[in-house]
């Protein structure tokens, strides 16, 4: 296996750094404090981001899950109503819904890591308040049949992008199809802030809602200069949840906005590598990518084939042993993103198809400045954990 860990995230430019030093020296941090016509480190990335993926507003909070719980009060979700949301997805989605006090209706995922389209249509129904599609690791399901079927039932959807910054959909640039669109700039994602996220709408409604919640108090809207907005409307209908996005995670994320194009070929490069190696082998099946569907992945999923939970654990214990662990979503213990670990829903249901796909699904990080060499050292990694662990067992 390579020397650099799959944990490293991706660096910082350079062209970061004077801004940064300025604000260190300055001690301006919070995004409020300047003017229109001198805009903060924030309102800028939020212009630039808004650009970049093609809509009109963006609105820069503190998180994706943050964005996800915003866009969920935006759309009008009240205690008790239900919303879809994936079964395979990260333990903020159903905690977002939680802390709106809704209710988490989940709907099953298949091997190809994608929504199970009977079981969505199945649970779309007239008590469906809004769903939330979560493009886990990037894996996109079909936007065309959820949105068609969700326009129809007049349900508002929200895509949780956090790993999908640069996947496009027929075209489309995944977040920007739903009626938010909600990413992530932690370190692990195609951007590196550390932290923080963005929301993204077409609707005036929904960013003048979003805006007064994640914490613009008094007259600070003003500073988001959208003279289309109606924010007066609103002015102190909302609470103030204060999610904002600091000028220095701002000033982290920006210059990494005009790289995203570069990192999304070279890592769409690097997986379709792997994945050809991989596929080789009689062990594994990296699942398909959709015809409609162009990846920016920086992960690799694969399913184990003809294994017992024995070897599916031991492919996890053999590659921990030698550095890097091959999680197996549904065998490693309180994994963040098993449905059944989400005790805080209360009565979480059976859902046969994502428990079986849970229990053989391998997810290992593939990050995008992996050199030729180095992606040929992860799959004989890979190769020689999985194989070893079918031996051990024999």
């Amino acid at each position: 296996m390579s020397k650099r860990s799959v944990y490293d995230a991706e660096p910082i430019p350079v062209s970061a750094k004077a801004v940064i030093d300025g604000l260190m020296e300055s001690g301006d941090l919070f995004r409020y404090t300047a003017s229109v016509d001198d805009p903060s480190q924030v309102t800028l990335l939020e212009k630039e981001f808004a650009e970049f993926m093609g809509v009109k507003y963006a609105l820069a909070v503190n998180s994706a899950s943050s964005a996800i719980y915003l866009s969920l009060l935006a759309v009008g979700v009240s205690p008790g109503d239900q919303v879809l949301i994936p079964a395979w997805t990260f333990a903020a989605v159903p905690s977002a819904v939680v802390n709106a006090g809704a209710l988490p209706i989940l709907v099953e995922v298949g091997a190809d890591l994608r929504i199970d389209m009977a079981d969505f249509k199945q649970k779309l129904n007239g008590k469906t308040k809004a769903v939330i599609i979560s493009h886990m690791r990037g894996h996109t399901s079909d936007m065309d049949a959820i949105m068609a079927l969700c326009d129809a039932a007049d349900v508002p959807v929200i895509e949780d992008a956090a790993h999908s910054l640069g996947t496009l959909w027929n075209g489309k640039k995944v977040g920007t199809m739903g009626a938010a669109g909600c990413f992530s700039f932690q370190s692990y994602k195609m951007v590196n802030g550390g932290e923080g996220g963005m929301l993204l709408t077409n609707d005036p409604d929904i960013l003048a809602k979003t805006v007064f919640m994640s914490g613009a108090y008094e007259h600070n809207w003003a500073k988001h200069a959208h003279p289309d907005v109606p924010f007066e409307k609103y002015q102190n209908l909302f609470p103030l949840f204060n999610l904002r996005m600091n000028n220095l995670s701002a000033a982290v994320i920006r210059p990494q906005i005009p790289l995203v194009d570069e990192r999304v070929a070279k890592g769409l490069s690097n997986y379709e590598y792997v994945e050809s190696k991989l596929n080789a082998s009689g062990f594994i099946a990296v699942p398909k990518a959709d015809h409609r569907e162009r990846r920016a992945p920086d992960s690799l999923q694969f399913n184990l084939i003809g294994f017992s939970d024995e070897e599916a654990f031991d492919v996890m214990q053999i590659s921990k042993q030698r550095g890097n662990m091959i999680s197996i979503f549904g065998m490693q213990g309180d994994n963040a993103r098993v449905f059944w670990n989400w005790k805080f829903i209360g009565n979480v249901p059976e859902l046969p198809i994502t428990r079986a796909m849970l229990k053989r699904a391998c997810d290992i990080r593939l990050p995008i400045g992996l050199t030729r060499e180095e992606l040929d050292q992860t799959v004989d990694f890979i190769l020689d954990c999985v194989s070893d662990a079918k031996r051990a067992v024999a």
